[in-house]
């Protein structure tokens, strides 16, 4: 399917790998020239080559912890003019809801929440000025299904929600989408990292906690950062127009609600 974003310019957060990364794959592959963020300029360097060689678009790099406000400003400053927005950040550590300080629960809302509210309020205006516009914010399934011991991730994604639920709706008259797509159990470094933490409090292994996790969804496995990209960019696509607030979960069936 030709989904006519070709010659369209995005900046994607967290692009050097995992879910960000398949993000920025797919948008690639559908034409659209990209600006990536990542921390780490190396492996951002390394992700850009791959993406140019690969698929022949025009991309660019501007390594920085977008979370940071002076990092976010450089950012900005690089990116320019986009047609399409991706946001994300790293999750805050998990643990126990009687430990969390205020000064935690303000990191969390800073990275999860202000960050990509900040990146909107800067590229929306432009967005609607030109009269066409995609944003997507890869969130979490905790939204839909509280996970105990990501309460800072819960707090923060769920309030992200709410800001996206109303300001996709003033927006799209003027041609420009919100959404949200919330990740489950995927084949990423987040997901290693929380089977290390999960493997540590109970005592198992890594590969246990893996295996269980992969017995708990539907589809007997993890996802893959590829089918997010896909994802991604069809709603960032010129045949998504008509989905505005929504948010989509790709959990491979985890989450088991009728709703």
């Amino acid at each position: 399917m030709d989904l006519g974003i070709r010659g369209k310019r995005a900046l994607v957060c967290g692009a050097s790998k995992g879910l960000g990364r398949g993000c920025a794959e797919a948008l690639a592959e559908a034409g659209v020239d990209l600006v990536l963020n990542a921390r780490g300029a190396e492996a951002l360097e390394q992700t850009a080559e791959a993406i140019r060689k690969a698929h022949g678009v025009k991309v660019l790099t501007a390594a920085g912890d977008i979370t940071a406000s002076e990092a976010r400003a450089g950012v900005i400053a690089a990116a320019g003019r986009i047609d399409i927005l991706v946001t994300n950040a790293g999750g805050p550590p998990p643990g126990l809801w009687s430990d969390w300080s205020r000064d935690d629960f303000i990191r969390a809302l800073d990275a999860n929440t202000l960050t990509p509210i900040a990146l909107m309020q800067t590229f929306l205006p432009g967005m609607i000025e030109r009269g066409w516009g995609r944003v997507i914010n890869i969130t979490s399934q905790s939204v839909k299904a509280p996970l105990a011991a990501l309460g800072l991730s819960n707090t923060a994604r769920t309030g992200l929600t709410g800001f996206v639920a109303g300001t996709s709706r003033q927006v799209a008259k003027h041609g420009v989408t919100i959404n949200n797509l919330l990740p489950g159990s995927h084949a990423t470094d987040r997901s290693i990292a929380l089977a290390e933490a999960a493997a540590r409090a109970q005592g198992i292994t890594v590969a246990e906690v893996e295996r269980r996790g992969a017995a708990s969804i539907p589809v007997g496995r993890y996802g893959t950062p590829q089918e997010f990209g896909a994802m991604c960019a069809f709603l960032c696509s010129a045949h998504a127009g008509f989905i505005v607030g929504q948010n989509i979960l790709l959990d491979g069936g985890a989450v088991n609600a009728t709703i």
